[in-house]
């Protein structure tokens, strides 16, 4: 009975101890996460800094003509939806063919793109909508451009598109 209870005790004792130390070594392995979703201050970045983030990686990837990474920025999913045109595309495989058909087919280019007025609204921890317009500098110094509606979500990897809603001003 006395060893039970000295067990027992012990238990009870060191209980706390080893729960600071399982919470501390939780708290050392996520620090590399948090650093990576800091800015250059230390502070965490604001949902609106890491999504704008994506936008500026989507325009620095189409703009060098690396139409794939440009799609990073799209949720890479059959959920996804993308609406032009007065079409609805369902998933990342038809909206990522409708971009080669529409910019990188023969006779086609894909332009230098900028993003203008842009919106960013966080409707929870985890999603946001960003409204703003776009602009495509072709050669032959045309500019057709257009406004947008993105719906973003957050995943373990990031603020992703899941819905893009664009019109042109043609």
């Amino acid at each position: 009975m006395k060893r039970k209870f000295l067990s027992l005790f012990l238990t009870i004792l060191l209980a706390p101890v080893a729960l600071g130390q399982i919470a501390q070594k939780i708290a050392q392995e996520a620090q590399p996460k948090q650093a990576a979703k800091q800015g250059k201050s230390g502070q965490p970045k604001s949902a609106a800094a890491e999504i704008r983030a994506v936008l500026d990686a989507q325009v620095a990837a189409w703009n060098a003509g690396k139409l794939e990474e440009f799609m990073d920025g799209y949720w890479r999913s059959p959920d996804l939806t993308f609406f032009s045109g007065g079409r609805k595309l369902s998933g990342w495989d038809a909206t990522i063919e409708r971009y080669r058909k529409t910019y990188q087919a023969e006779g086609k280019e894909m332009g230098k793109l900028e993003f203008s007025d842009l919106d960013i609204q966080q409707m929870g921890s985890n999603s946001a909508v960003v409204r703003g317009r776009w602009e495509l500098t072709l050669s032959d110094g045309k500019k057709p451009g257009g406004q947008y509606t993105l719906i973003f979500r957050r995943f373990k990897q990031g603020w992703k598109i899941v819905h893009d809603h664009t019109s042109s001003n043609q």
